[in-house]
């Protein structure tokens, strides 16, 4: 499909992700933050001024601009080494899909599609097509949560017993400097069989758990509201869930929290001692143990995995965040291109393809069921 040798920057394309869009700014500058990836051809937006003026920023030249993502398909086979699909999600099956089948590699923004069904067939579609497809999942880039994940595995906080994490953020309530409502992309308001914040929130959430403690969801009881300026969009959402080990679980999402802007905070509980993140001071970990200590611990500290040097663009003192996480996974998908192109398939620890999708969607598919049900669901 591609070139001989694998060399990097890998060549790519973004499908989606234009300046004005909500992540394509953060993908163009964590892509190329440590030149794995060079962008060199692009559909933008369907927004042709957009689409060009995008593609002047990223440095794409305009013979490579597509007006049409087949298109663009088509004319540079041979000539990319991935497609990132930065598309609003209710459109990702249709493009992924596509791009498998057309034999190019993908990096999909989260969620991956819609319900359990569509990740089932972009599943049965990789595998037909022996093809890569990883999901971007930019939280469990950042260097403490990694090094969380680190002292998890070595038993520090003793028998992993219960968890609590949360994302709250004010967008739906939010009003601007004449208190008029602040009105989000139309495709978010537009509400499918799991509600849109699940697809926008709840994903993170459950990779996060599942990247510290490698354990799956079992069992759900939830309930959700709309408590914004949108009557018929799902703004906060609360469940209880059973994990496998027999650890329990608590998720609050919401975008009805007056004054928090992006709060997503999580809280391990072991036998041993507890451990606290939060995102909007990521530098730091918070630990408290069984015997009454308590010690915050960053990249200066005694530590193993978030003072290599990988993770140390700048010393200590000078604050990494989320753009630096992103281009963290964005080195990870690289390596894990590289083994693909070398051998033809993939392994790894921090990236993670259509099957942790899948789990995520059956679990928010369990949430609305139970919702409706009013009592505990199991995760098929």
């Amino acid at each position: 499909m591609h070139k001989e040798t694998n060399a990097i920057p890998y060549s790519i394309g973004f499908i989606g992700g234009s300046i004005n869009s909500a992540v394509g700014y953060a993908h163009y500058v964590s892509c190329t933050m440590d030149n794995k990836f060079n962008i060199v051809a692009g559909c933008f937006s369907d927004n042709e001024e957009r689409n060009h003026e995008t593609a002047k920023i990223f440095g794409v030249n305009s013979d490579r601009v597509y007006s049409n993502w087949k298109q663009m398909l088509k004319n540079e086979q041979g000539q990319l080494d991935a497609i990132v699909v930065l598309l609003p999600t209710p459109m990702h099956f249709n493009v992924v899909r596509y791009c498998l089948e057309a034999g190019y590699a993908v990096i999909c923004e989260k969620a991956l599609a819609l319900t359990s069904n569509e990740i089932k067939t972009i599943i049965e579609t990789q595998k037909k097509h022996n093809g890569f497809l990883s999901v971007i999942y930019n939280y469990s880039g950042y260097p403490m949560v990694r090094e969380l994940r680190n002292k998890i595995q070595k038993g520090e906080l003793g028998k992993i017993l219960h968890f609590q994490i949360e994302m709250p953020q004010e967008g739906y309530l939010k009003t601007d400097a004449n208190g008029q409502n602040i009105k989000p992309q139309a495709w978010r308001l537009k509400e499918n069989l799991i509600p849109t914040i699940y697809l926008d929130l709840a994903v993170h959430m459950h990779q996060l758990i599942y990247f510290l403690i490698n354990e799956k969801p079992e069992k759900v009881i939830a309930d959700q509201e709309s408590f914004g300026f949108f009557p018929d969009v799902i703004d906060n959402v609360n469940c209880l869930c059973r994990y496998s080990k027999g650890i329990q679980g608590n998720i609050w999402f919401s975008k009805s929290a007056i004054g928090h802007r992006n709060g997503l905070r999580l809280r391990i509980f072991g036998s041993k001692a507890s451990a606290e993140w939060y995102q909007a001071n990521p530098e730091e970990l918070l630990f408290s143990y069984s015997n009454g200590c308590r010690e915050t611990i960053d990249r200066a500290s005694i530590i193993e995995i978030a003072n290599l040097k990988r993770y140390n663009r700048f010393k200590a003192g000078h604050p990494a965040g989320y753009i630096e996480g992103f281009a963290n996974l964005y080195c990870n998908i690289a390596n894990c291109l590289n083994q693909y192109k070398d051998k033809g398939q993939w392994i790894s620890d921090t990236v993670f393809g259509a099957e942790l999708s899948l789990e995520g969607i059956l679990l928010f598919e369990a949430m609305v069921k139970s919702i409706e049900s009013k009592k505990w669901e199991s995760i098929n």
